[in-house]
């Protein structure tokens, strides 16, 4: 029986990728988040090398906390309204003129703290209005019953990304050329833009009625996630995570170069291995076809994620550091993709926008919360009890969820198979 499921799991992703809007966009996403993980360990270690502050890693990890808990709301109810390729499009433009914007200053030796820290809050703005869209484009380029396998294919492409893009930039930094790490960024953006110019989506917006309803619906978005008995705890513990741990990655140059010793190259090995793990998670989570089961699965990956957490930052050994956070990187990936299925599979098409809009907030902006968090106690405390004191909350907060296991796959499951009923554009 889990034979039969694992083949039918990867006929199934291969589907996926017979569909040609999703096959062009995903080349094209594949590339830019190389680039996007480059210039994010370059941010993080020139902040280190210009200040030698967890607060100001901190700070710079949390440049997009502001404009994600302002605009995603905002972003996800314009997905819904308006074209969805053109949005991705234009934020993908401004988020080049960013990348060349930091190159140039670095390459010039001009930029400092703030400047950086200014461009980072830019770049949040960008994404905070364009992954709302991103999100909810992907049921728009595949079948209703393909889009587990393209969720899944995607966080697949974000963590190989993950592996890679540290490699690379430890490797760029380490030569003393951090404004060509940011230089490749800004040239793998022209690959996603060609790629989503090249995209024939069909266009799900609906249509307006009236300026007074943009408000309504925005309410509309959030009392409807928050209010499902599935949906609203699904989020409810994603929250929880995000807050307490998921901003730790954030906090890799302070522990490479304070706690191990180990330099650029030793936070691009401490990156790229969570980047690893997240492979294996992204291709155990390929082989499922089934909602079924999903969100204990989530749950229990939860508590590894925790625990595997707490081990990582109580070592100060590199190589049992290493070990924990390539287990931490495959349930860090197994809760996301879960987690997203099972909202993207339940939420109605025509919420969708603003649902994955609130998504979108809570996995840009706790991050940000917790990488602040972090570094702000760390100041006072190290580098490694404040990691250790988020995975307890995450540990309280599996408990809790443990509790409403049952309710949540009846009431997700349900859901999905409702909407599933109403179908889905899938040219």
């Amino acid at each position: 029986m889990q034979e039969q499921e694992t083949e039918s799991g990867f006929k199934n992703a291969l589907r996926v990728l017979r569909f040609r809007n999703y096959r062009v966009y995903t080349i094209g996403n594949s590339i830019s988040q190389i680039g996007i993980w480059i210039q994010r360990i370059a941010v993080g270690w020139l902040a280190w090398q210009l200040t030698h502050s967890g607060f100001w890693l901190g700070m710079c990890a949390a440049g997009d906390l502001v404009p994600s808990i302002v605009i995603s709301p905002f972003a996800g109810a314009l997905a819904d309204r308006v074209n969805k390729v053109t949005l991705i499009q234009i934020s993908m433009v401004l988020g080049m003129i960013q990348s060349w914007a930091l190159a140039i200053l670095t390459f010039m030796g001009i930029i400092d703290v703030w400047m950086l820290f200014g461009l980072t809050v830019a770049l949040g703005t960008i994404n905070a209005l364009n992954q709302p869209a991103r999100l909810a484009i992907i049921p728009n380029l595949v079948g209703p019953d393909s889009l587990g396998s393209a969720v899944a294919i995607n966080s697949l492409i974000f963590n190989i990304a993950r592996f890679i893009g540290p490699a690379t930039a430890g490797f760029v930094i380490a030569e003393g050329n951090i404004g060509l790490a940011f230089t490749l960024n800004a040239l793998t953006y022209v690959a996603f833009i060609y790629s989503v110019w090249l995209v024939d989506a069909p266009d799900d917006r609906r249509p307006v009625i009236g300026k007074s309803h943009f408000w309504r619906d925005l309410g509309g978005g959030y009392s409807y996630a928050l209010r499902d008995p599935g949906i609203g705890k699904m989020f409810i513990l994603l929250i929880i995570t995000t807050v307490g741990i998921r901003g730790f990655v954030e906090m890799f140059p302070g522990f490479a170069d304070e706690v191990f010793d180990r330099g650029p190259k030793g936070l691009a090995f401490l990156t790229a291995t969570v980047g690893l793990g997240a492979v294996v998670g992204g291709l155990y989570m390929l082989r499922r076809n089934s909602l079924k089961g999903l969100a204990t699965l989530v749950i229990r990956a939860t508590l590894v994620m925790s625990l595997g957490l707490v081990a990582f930052a109580w070592t100060s050994t590199y190589w049992l550091a290493l070990f924990f956070v390539f287990f931490v990187g495959i349930a860090m990936c197994a809760t996301g993709i879960g987690a997203q299925t099972l909202i993207q599979t339940s939420t109605t098409p025509a919420m969708r926008g603003r649902v994955m809009g609130f998504y979108g907030m809570i996995f840009r902006a706790g991050p940000s919360m917790n990488a602040l968090l972090l570094g702000g106690f760390s100041e006072r405390f190290g580098m490694q009890w404040p990691v250790v004191g988020g995975a307890c909350v995450c540990l309280l907060g599996w408990l809790w969820i443990r509790t409403h296991q049952s309710a949540i796959e009846h009431a997700l499951e349900e859901d999905a198979s409702r909407v599933a009923a109403q179908g889905a554009p899938a040219q």
